[in-house]
């Protein structure tokens, strides 16, 4: 552990302040293989979730509360850096309109599909959402923060196009992309890794016949979602096992595939509760 407290960190034309600046850009991001984890509620989930953290940049004067001490006790306590800014050094590093204080630097982590194999080994009904080419960074965090509030088994990233370490996929999922196992594929690898093990697909399109209460969740099951704008590519939804349609009865024709994937996500979490009471 190395502790660097005294030595506040002033000038905006610090190389290392410049770097952690870069870090918002993709192209830095996947050069160095680091990236920024921003704000209490992240770094607490993050460390709680064991994940590594190399060096933590504080501002005391920009702290909310309390607990952000014990948070970096336990940071340095399992070996990271610790530096502290001064307040324009801060805000030049930070991405939020307000912030908290604290914004840590981390390697990535990616994780292969052969990660999921330990974690559904025992699980008769595994529980999956498949996203692909999703675009927005807030879409795929509120997707992760919907993945850990319904327990899910794992998110798999297909052929993406957000960088699951964009800083506002941080944000919007509130941490918990520490908390759901996130593993990024290929959209064919994907499908013929779930044929393997037995997971129905379940795929949204307004085309369907059936609303999506009036179909068995209960089983091993990848609900799949698409892009923004296009929905899933004919790839998937010629492969998925069920179609539903989520009813509009306005004007729009479609939800936004956060909101949508959530309603998916709680509709099978209810199934699934209700079948086990049964059982």
């Amino acid at each position: 552990m190395t502790d660097d407290t005294s030595m506040l960190i002033s000038s905006l034309q610090n190389p290392g302040v410049k770097q952690l600046v870069k870090l918002r850009d993709r192209s830095e991001r996947e050069t160095t293989d680091q990236f920024l984890i921003e704000g209490y509620r992240e770094l607490f989930r993050a460390v709680d979730a064991g994940y590594p953290i190399e060096t933590l940049y504080i501002c005391p004067e920009l702290f909310l509360g309390e607990n952000e001490q014990a948070l970096i006790e336990r940071i340095t306590h399992k070996g990271g850096r610790l530096l502290t800014c001064s307040e324009a050094v801060f805000r030049k590093i930070s991405y939020r309109d307000r912030p908290d204080g604290l914004v840590a630097l981390a390697p990535q982590q990616h994780l292969k599909l052969m990660h999921l194999d330990k974690k559904i080994l025992h699980n008769a009904t595994p529980f999956l959402v498949v996203a692909e080419a999703i675009e927005k960074p807030g879409n795929l965090g509120t997707i992760l923060r919907s993945s850990d509030a319904v327990g899910l088994d794992g998110l798999i990233v297909c052929d993406r196009c957000t960088d699951i370490h964009n800083p506002n996929v941080v944000r919007a999922s509130v941490g918990t992309l520490f908390t759901v196992p996130v593993v990024e594929a290929e959209g064919q690898e994907t499908l013929e890794w779930l044929k393997s093990k037995g997971i129905s697909i379940l795929a949204a399109t307004p085309s369907a016949t059936l609303e999506f209460t009036e179909v068995d969740m209960t089983g091993p099951l990848a609900i799949a979602v698409g892009t923004e704008q296009l929905g899933l590519s004919k790839r998937w939804m010629k492969q998925a096992d069920i179609q539903v349609r989520i009813p509009m009865c306005g004007i729009a024709d479609s939800l936004n595939v956060a909101m949508a994937t959530t309603l998916l996500l709680y509709e099978a979490l209810k199934q699934r509760k209700k079948n086990q009471t049964h059982r």
